[in-house]
């Protein structure tokens, strides 16, 4: 559906944001991007996590690390779109109508502080509200809303593992084991 989707995790800090990055490209790829890339400090190990996740569950992410600010102007420059997600942005469901989709789309998710010119390279600044909140809702309510819902219908070639929800709980099918 559409162009390219990457979400950028800007200002990456590998010893205090580990957990909320996990979870950022758990939800990137979960909802439908086709990249997850770290712009700050380098973490071969969270990004190698999430190639394990994709390898059990299934899909396809691309992950990378590159420098940030370089990275994020060579993606407008080169005819891209880029959306921060802040706080102080337009809200978010005003703002997506108004999105080029025929272009990739460079989501960015500021860790540590964000510093202006992030704010001025990006053609969008979106909110999700104006209250203190989590990036990772930022970023399931922005994509959930880009992709037009339907998260749990996605489907996720070449899965080993499927989860299969219920009111008691889950099943999980183990595709290997069944195939014995």
């Amino acid at each position: 559906m559409g162009e390219r989707v990457e979400v950028l995790r800007w200002g990456y800090r590998k010893g205090r944001d580990p957990r909320i990055t996990t979870h950022l490209g758990l939800v990137a790829r979960a909802l439908g991007a086709d990249a997850f890339t770290l712009a700050g400090e380098d973490d071969k190990e969270l990004l190698e996590n999430l190639q394990s996740v994709t390898t059990r569950f299934g899909g396809e992410i691309e992950t990378n690390h590159v420098s940030g600010i370089s990275y994020l102007r060579k993606h407008v420059e080169s005819g891209g779109v880029a959306v921060h997600l802040t706080m102080y942005g337009q809200p978010y469901r005003q703002a997506i109508p108004k999105i080029r989709r025929d272009r990739p789309l460079l989501i960015v998710v500021g860790g540590a502080k964000v510093p202006a010119e992030v704010f001025k390279a990006c053609q969008y600044n979106i909110g999700v509200g104006n209250q203190p909140h989590s990036e990772v809702a930022a970023l399931a309510l922005f994509m959930d809303e880009w992709f037009g819902g339907g998260a749990a219908e996605r489907s996720f070639p070449k899965a080993q593992l499927i989860i299969e929800g219920s009111n008691q709980g889950k099943i999980v099918h183990d595709l290997e084991r069944e195939e014995e």
